[in-house]
């Protein structure tokens, strides 16, 4: 029992700390806030999300922990920390355009 919440939470946690990491690294950077993502999304500035990760190759069983939008040298890309279906926390950067 134990050792199988070990497993369980081991990787949640190291999700966890990459996840805000990510955010903390975004944080340094020019990034939107929610209204501005639709709105981008909206009027066809950006991809939506799903078409982003859709194009990357991640299929829909990861966990998305979190998600940002920042300028990153000129263009706008996604910052996303994701649990994939076999528990890897990834910190994921995809150009949004």
């Amino acid at each position: 029992m134990k050792t199988l919440l070990s497993k369980r939470l081991v990787p949640l946690a190291i999700a966890l700390a990459l996840g805000l990491a990510g955010i903390g690294s975004a944080g340094a950077q020019s990034c939107l806030d929610n209204r501005q993502i639709q709105e981008a999304v909206s009027s066809g500035q950006i991809m939506s999300l799903a078409a982003v990760l859709a194009g990357a190759g991640i299929d829909g069983s990861a966990e998305i922990l979190n998600v940002a939008v920042c300028d990153e040298g000129g263009g706008l890309v996604y910052v996303i920390g994701l649990l994939t279906a076999t528990g890897e926390a990834q910190n994921l950067v995809l150009d949004a355009q």
